[in-house]
Protein backbone atom coordinates (compact mmCIF):
# COMPACT_ATOMS: atom_id res chain seq x y z
CA UNK A 1 0.00 0.00 0.00
CA UNK A 2 1.72 3.38 -1.29
CA UNK A 3 1.68 5.55 1.57
CA UNK A 4 -0.32 8.96 2.20
CA UNK A 5 2.63 10.68 3.87
CA UNK A 6 5.68 11.10 2.15
CA UNK A 7 8.17 11.69 4.89
CA UNK A 8 12.00 12.22 5.32
CA UNK A 9 14.31 13.36 8.00
CA UNK A 10 15.32 16.81 6.33
CA UNK A 11 19.11 16.29 7.91
CA UNK A 12 21.47 13.08 8.47
CA UNK A 13 21.32 10.80 11.30
CA UNK A 14 23.91 13.47 13.04
CA UNK A 15 21.91 16.36 11.74
CA UNK A 16 19.36 18.51 13.89
CA UNK A 17 16.37 16.85 14.13
CA UNK A 18 13.64 18.00 11.62
CA UNK A 19 11.04 15.81 9.92
CA UNK A 20 9.45 17.13 6.76
CA UNK A 21 5.73 15.50 5.82
CA UNK A 22 4.02 16.10 2.83
CA UNK A 23 0.41 15.58 2.20
CA UNK A 24 0.00 15.39 -1.31
CA UNK A 25 -3.36 15.65 -1.34
CA UNK A 26 -3.51 18.96 0.39
CA UNK A 27 -0.77 19.78 -1.08
CA UNK A 28 0.45 21.37 1.61
CA UNK A 29 3.48 20.33 4.40
CA UNK A 30 4.01 19.37 8.14
CA UNK A 31 7.19 19.97 10.03
CA UNK A 32 8.03 17.94 12.60
CA UNK A 33 10.66 19.90 14.96
CA UNK A 34 12.45 23.20 13.95
CA UNK A 35 16.31 22.42 14.05
CA UNK A 36 18.24 23.12 10.84
CA UNK A 37 16.08 23.47 7.67
CA UNK A 38 18.47 25.57 5.71
CA UNK A 39 18.41 22.09 3.48
CA UNK A 40 14.99 22.64 2.53
CA UNK A 41 14.09 24.86 -0.54
CA UNK A 42 11.75 28.15 -0.33
CA UNK A 43 9.60 26.00 -2.16
CA UNK A 44 9.04 23.17 0.35
CA UNK A 45 9.03 25.57 3.84
CA UNK A 46 6.23 27.81 2.01
CA UNK A 47 3.89 24.95 1.69
CA UNK A 48 4.52 23.91 5.50
CA UNK A 49 1.27 25.39 7.21
CA UNK A 50 2.05 23.09 11.07
CA UNK A 51 4.89 22.97 13.15
CA UNK A 52 5.23 20.77 16.16
CA UNK A 53 8.44 21.16 18.04
CA UNK A 54 9.35 18.41 20.70
CA UNK A 55 11.11 21.32 23.05
CA UNK A 56 13.18 24.12 22.40
CA UNK A 57 17.06 23.08 22.70
CA UNK A 58 19.08 24.44 20.12
CA UNK A 59 19.51 21.63 18.29
CA UNK A 60 15.08 21.26 17.92
CA UNK A 61 14.49 25.09 17.39
CA UNK A 62 17.16 27.36 15.67
CA UNK A 63 15.43 26.59 12.11
CA UNK A 64 12.55 28.90 13.42
CA UNK A 65 14.57 32.03 11.96
CA UNK A 66 15.33 30.70 8.65
CA UNK A 67 11.79 29.72 8.50
CA UNK A 68 10.10 32.81 9.75
CA UNK A 69 12.89 34.63 7.22
CA UNK A 70 11.15 32.49 4.66
CA UNK A 71 8.01 33.09 5.22
CA UNK A 72 8.12 36.91 5.87
CA UNK A 73 6.19 39.22 3.48
CA UNK A 74 4.01 35.84 2.15
CA UNK A 75 0.32 35.72 2.53
CA UNK A 76 0.53 33.34 4.78
CA UNK A 77 -0.39 31.73 8.38
CA UNK A 78 2.03 29.50 10.03
CA UNK A 79 0.52 27.53 13.31
CA UNK A 80 2.97 25.88 16.04
CA UNK A 81 2.59 23.45 19.00
CA UNK A 82 5.32 22.96 21.32
CA UNK A 83 5.55 21.86 25.29
CA UNK A 84 5.32 24.15 28.18
CA UNK A 85 7.03 27.56 27.96
CA UNK A 86 7.07 27.36 24.09
CA UNK A 87 4.85 30.49 23.69
CA UNK A 88 7.20 32.94 25.49
CA UNK A 89 10.02 31.06 23.50
CA UNK A 90 8.57 32.35 20.71
CA UNK A 91 7.71 35.49 21.75
CA UNK A 92 11.39 35.44 22.61
CA UNK A 93 12.68 35.01 18.87
CA UNK A 94 10.13 37.88 17.50
CA UNK A 95 11.47 40.69 20.00
CA UNK A 96 14.80 39.62 19.17
CA UNK A 97 14.14 41.84 15.72
CA UNK A 98 13.10 44.85 15.03
CA UNK A 99 9.46 45.31 13.01
CA UNK A 100 9.39 48.82 12.30
CA UNK A 101 8.16 48.72 8.19
CA UNK A 102 5.95 45.95 8.13
CA UNK A 103 2.57 47.41 8.45
CA UNK A 104 1.52 45.52 5.12
CA UNK A 105 2.84 41.86 5.84
CA UNK A 106 -0.02 39.40 6.74
CA UNK A 107 1.89 36.73 8.08
CA UNK A 108 0.68 35.41 11.71
CA UNK A 109 1.83 32.68 14.10
CA UNK A 110 -0.71 31.22 15.48
CA UNK A 111 1.41 29.36 18.65
CA UNK A 112 -0.12 26.75 21.01
CA UNK A 113 1.85 25.56 24.28
CA UNK A 114 0.47 22.09 25.39
CA UNK A 115 0.19 21.53 28.86
CA UNK A 116 -0.77 18.33 30.41
CA UNK A 117 -4.27 19.38 31.34
CA UNK A 118 -4.47 22.47 28.91
CA UNK A 119 -3.26 23.76 25.27
CA UNK A 120 -2.96 27.95 25.93
CA UNK A 121 -3.01 29.67 22.05
CA UNK A 122 -1.34 33.40 21.76
CA UNK A 123 -1.20 34.87 18.38
CA UNK A 124 1.29 37.16 16.62
CA UNK A 125 0.58 38.80 13.72
CA UNK A 126 3.45 40.45 11.43
CA UNK A 127 1.56 43.91 10.91
CA UNK A 128 1.18 44.56 14.39
CA UNK A 129 5.07 44.03 14.94
CA UNK A 130 4.63 40.79 16.40
CA UNK A 131 2.88 41.76 19.19
CA UNK A 132 1.46 38.89 21.48
CA UNK A 133 -2.08 38.25 21.73
CA UNK A 134 -3.36 35.60 24.08
CA UNK A 135 -6.97 33.70 24.16
CA UNK A 136 -8.88 34.55 26.83
CA UNK A 137 -9.35 30.76 27.62
CA UNK A 138 -7.31 27.65 27.55
CA UNK A 139 -8.65 24.39 25.94
CA UNK A 140 -8.26 21.44 27.80
CA UNK A 141 -6.22 18.91 26.65
CA UNK A 142 -7.22 15.54 25.61
CA UNK A 143 -4.56 14.12 23.76
CA UNK A 144 -5.13 15.78 20.09
CA UNK A 145 -2.85 18.68 19.45
CA UNK A 146 -4.74 18.92 15.70
CA UNK A 147 -7.64 17.35 14.14
CA UNK A 148 -8.85 17.72 10.92
CA UNK A 149 -11.15 15.85 8.40
CA UNK A 150 -8.07 14.18 6.88
CA UNK A 151 -6.11 13.31 9.82
CA UNK A 152 -5.37 13.88 13.41
CA UNK A 153 -1.99 14.75 15.30
CA UNK A 154 -1.89 13.40 18.73
CA UNK A 155 0.83 14.20 21.32
CA UNK A 156 2.07 13.05 24.57
CA UNK A 157 4.64 14.30 27.35
CA UNK A 158 8.16 12.56 28.30
CA UNK A 159 10.31 13.20 30.93
CA UNK A 160 13.55 14.63 29.31
CA UNK A 161 14.67 16.38 32.17
CA UNK A 162 12.13 19.08 30.76
CA UNK A 163 8.53 17.86 29.75
CA UNK A 164 8.98 16.88 25.89
CA UNK A 165 7.03 15.84 23.48
CA UNK A 166 6.39 13.41 21.24
CA UNK A 167 3.50 13.40 18.35
CA UNK A 168 1.61 10.81 16.20
CA UNK A 169 0.02 11.51 12.43
CA UNK A 170 -2.72 9.53 11.78
CA UNK A 171 -4.61 9.49 8.18
CA UNK A 172 -8.65 9.38 9.12
CA UNK A 173 -9.19 6.80 6.26
CA UNK A 174 -6.35 5.43 3.28
CA UNK A 175 -7.71 6.30 -0.63
CA UNK A 176 -6.24 4.01 -3.29
CA UNK A 177 -6.75 4.70 -6.93
CA UNK A 178 -7.36 1.49 -8.35
CA UNK A 179 -5.37 1.76 -11.54
CA UNK A 180 -6.76 -1.16 -13.90
CA UNK A 181 -10.25 0.45 -13.54
CA UNK A 182 -9.56 3.84 -13.86
CA UNK A 183 -8.11 2.22 -17.32
CA UNK A 184 -11.26 0.93 -18.63
CA UNK A 185 -13.09 3.56 -17.42
CA UNK A 186 -10.21 5.75 -20.69
CA UNK A 187 -9.19 7.80 -17.48
CA UNK A 188 -5.81 9.24 -17.32
CA UNK A 189 -3.70 9.20 -14.03
CA UNK A 190 -3.16 13.51 -13.28
CA UNK A 191 -3.71 16.05 -10.55
CA UNK A 192 -7.35 15.54 -10.66
CA UNK A 193 -7.32 12.69 -8.62
CA UNK A 194 -5.84 14.50 -5.60
CA UNK A 195 -8.57 16.68 -6.22
CA UNK A 196 -11.17 13.35 -6.20
CA UNK A 197 -9.26 12.15 -3.01
CA UNK A 198 -10.06 16.05 -1.23
CA UNK A 199 -13.77 15.76 -2.09
CA UNK A 200 -13.87 12.50 -0.48
CA UNK A 201 -12.35 13.18 2.80
CA UNK A 202 -14.14 16.32 3.12
CA UNK A 203 -17.09 14.61 2.99
CA UNK A 204 -18.60 16.01 -0.34
CA UNK A 205 -22.22 14.97 -1.63
CA UNK A 206 -22.24 12.30 -4.21
CA UNK A 207 -23.37 14.41 -7.16
CA UNK A 208 -20.22 16.55 -6.22
CA UNK A 209 -18.66 17.27 -10.37
CA UNK A 210 -14.93 16.18 -10.30
CA UNK A 211 -13.64 18.13 -13.25
CA UNK A 212 -11.28 15.44 -15.35
CA UNK A 213 -9.03 17.12 -18.25
CA UNK A 214 -6.23 16.00 -20.31
CA UNK A 215 -4.39 16.14 -24.26
CA UNK A 216 -5.22 13.37 -26.04
CA UNK A 217 -3.83 13.71 -29.98
CA UNK A 218 -2.99 17.32 -29.37
CA UNK A 219 -6.20 18.18 -28.57
CA UNK A 220 -7.84 18.51 -25.29
CA UNK A 221 -10.50 16.33 -23.79
CA UNK A 222 -12.62 16.66 -20.38
CA UNK A 223 -15.25 14.76 -18.74
CA UNK A 224 -17.06 15.76 -15.61
CA UNK A 225 -18.30 12.86 -13.90
CA UNK A 226 -20.06 12.68 -10.10
CA UNK A 227 -17.55 12.24 -7.33
CA UNK A 228 -20.12 9.17 -5.96
CA UNK A 229 -19.39 6.87 -9.29
CA UNK A 230 -15.88 7.64 -9.31
CA UNK A 231 -15.33 6.61 -5.83
CA UNK A 232 -17.20 3.26 -5.87
CA UNK A 233 -15.13 2.12 -9.59
CA UNK A 234 -11.76 3.72 -8.90
CA UNK A 235 -10.98 4.54 -4.90
CA UNK A 236 -10.24 1.71 -2.67
CA UNK A 237 -10.89 3.33 0.87
CA UNK A 238 -8.83 0.74 4.03
CA UNK A 239 -7.94 2.15 7.37
CA UNK A 240 -5.89 5.32 7.65
CA UNK A 241 -1.82 4.84 8.10
CA UNK A 242 -0.05 6.12 10.91
CA UNK A 243 3.55 8.29 11.85
CA UNK A 244 5.24 8.32 15.12
CA UNK A 245 7.84 10.83 16.19
CA UNK A 246 9.65 10.37 19.13
CA UNK A 247 12.98 12.06 20.37
CA UNK A 248 14.78 13.43 23.35
CA UNK A 249 13.50 11.47 26.35
CA UNK A 250 14.99 9.28 29.21
CA UNK A 251 14.74 5.27 29.08
CA UNK A 252 12.05 5.02 32.26
CA UNK A 253 8.87 3.20 32.53
CA UNK A 254 6.86 5.56 32.37
CA UNK A 255 8.26 7.24 29.08
CA UNK A 256 8.13 3.78 27.44
CA UNK A 257 4.20 3.08 28.44
CA UNK A 258 3.82 6.47 27.05
CA UNK A 259 5.39 5.89 23.96
CA UNK A 260 4.08 2.24 23.30
CA UNK A 261 0.31 4.13 23.45
CA UNK A 262 0.97 6.78 21.74
CA UNK A 263 2.72 4.99 18.85
CA UNK A 264 1.08 1.75 18.71
CA UNK A 265 0.35 0.16 15.33
CA UNK A 266 2.69 3.12 13.34
CA UNK A 267 3.41 2.31 10.12
CA UNK A 268 6.62 4.48 10.53
CA UNK A 269 8.67 4.95 13.89
CA UNK A 270 10.57 7.92 13.61
CA UNK A 271 12.96 7.58 17.07
CA UNK A 272 15.92 9.16 18.48
CA UNK A 273 18.62 6.67 18.83
CA UNK A 274 21.89 8.65 20.24
CA UNK A 275 24.29 6.10 22.18
CA UNK A 276 24.57 2.28 21.52
CA UNK A 277 23.83 0.13 24.13
CA UNK A 278 27.56 0.03 25.83
CA UNK A 279 26.80 3.39 27.09
CA UNK A 280 24.02 3.10 28.36
CA UNK A 281 24.73 4.68 31.44
CA UNK A 282 25.57 8.23 29.52
CA UNK A 283 22.18 8.07 27.67
CA UNK A 284 20.71 7.96 30.86
CA UNK A 285 22.65 10.97 31.77
CA UNK A 286 21.94 13.27 29.16
CA UNK A 287 18.18 12.16 29.11
CA UNK A 288 18.33 9.87 25.60
CA UNK A 289 17.22 6.85 24.08
CA UNK A 290 20.07 3.79 23.08
CA UNK A 291 19.87 2.54 20.04
CA UNK A 292 18.80 -0.81 21.40
CA UNK A 293 15.96 1.17 23.60
CA UNK A 294 14.61 2.79 20.53
CA UNK A 295 14.45 -0.56 18.62
CA UNK A 296 12.96 -2.22 21.85
CA UNK A 297 10.17 0.22 22.26
CA UNK A 298 9.46 0.48 18.21
CA UNK A 299 8.65 -3.97 18.57
CA UNK A 300 6.29 -2.66 21.82
CA UNK A 301 4.56 -0.62 19.94
CA UNK A 302 4.33 -3.19 16.88
CA UNK A 303 5.22 -0.56 14.57
CA UNK A 304 5.75 -1.56 10.79
CA UNK A 305 9.11 0.24 10.34
CA UNK A 306 11.73 1.67 12.26
CA UNK A 307 13.36 5.06 10.98
CA UNK A 308 16.08 5.78 13.87
CA UNK A 309 18.13 9.30 13.69
CA UNK A 310 19.41 11.78 16.02
CA UNK A 311 23.01 9.70 16.39
CA UNK A 312 25.47 11.55 19.20
CA UNK A 313 28.11 13.23 17.20
CA UNK A 314 30.53 10.98 19.55
CA UNK A 315 29.89 8.08 17.22
CA UNK A 316 30.50 9.57 13.97
CA UNK A 317 32.81 6.85 12.97
CA UNK A 318 30.61 4.48 13.52
CA UNK A 319 26.79 5.09 12.69
CA UNK A 320 26.52 1.20 11.47
CA UNK A 321 27.27 0.18 14.98
CA UNK A 322 23.78 1.98 16.29
CA UNK A 323 21.39 1.43 12.82
CA UNK A 324 22.29 -2.44 13.44
CA UNK A 325 21.63 -2.61 17.23
CA UNK A 326 18.63 -0.50 16.62
CA UNK A 327 17.46 -2.93 14.14
CA UNK A 328 18.17 -6.05 16.34
CA UNK A 329 16.42 -5.04 18.82
CA UNK A 330 13.46 -4.14 16.67
CA UNK A 331 13.46 -7.51 15.18
CA UNK A 332 13.15 -9.07 18.23
CA UNK A 333 9.35 -8.49 18.00
CA UNK A 334 7.00 -9.49 21.23
CA UNK A 335 4.50 -12.67 20.95
CA UNK A 336 0.82 -11.66 20.47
Amino acid sequence: MASSFRAFLVNDLFGDPALYVSLPWERRALLFDLGDVTALSAGRLLKITDVFVSHTHVDHFVGFDHLLRVLLGRPKGLRMYGPPGFIGHVEGKLRGYTWNIVEGYTLTLEVHEVHPDRVVTARFACAEGFLRRDDPAPRAFDGVVLDESQFRVRATHLDHRILCLAFALEETIHLNVDRANLEALGLPVGPWLMDLKRAIRAGAPEDHPIRIAWSEDGRRVERILPLGDLRRDVVRVSPGQKLAYITDAVNSTGNAEKITQLAQGADAFYCEAAYPERDHDRAAARFHLTAAQAGRLAAEAHARRLVVFHFSPKYRDCPGDLLDEAMAAFGQRPKG
